[in-house]
């Protein structure tokens, strides 16, 4: 007996949180999207990569062991 009233109350979160849309701050989005960008360690856009691999487990699984 107790399910229907469980159900119902799931089934109403489930729709507000569907239906909910809160005001998107765009520009705050924006810097943080920038700052993260500008401020990554090690990887710089111009880097190849030449398909080789360094760690062990590619070559065992060539048979270049």
């Amino acid at each position: 007996m107790g399910r229907g009233r469980a159900k119902a109350k799931q089934t109403k979160v489930a729709r507000e949180l569907k239906y909910y849309s809160p005001q998107t701050d765009l520009s705050a989005l924006e810097r943080e999207l920038h700052h993260s960008t500008s401020h990554q360690s090690g990887f710089k856009p111009d880097d190849t990569w030449d398909g080789e691999e360094d760690d062990d487990y590619g070559q065992w699984a060539s048979g270049r062991r």
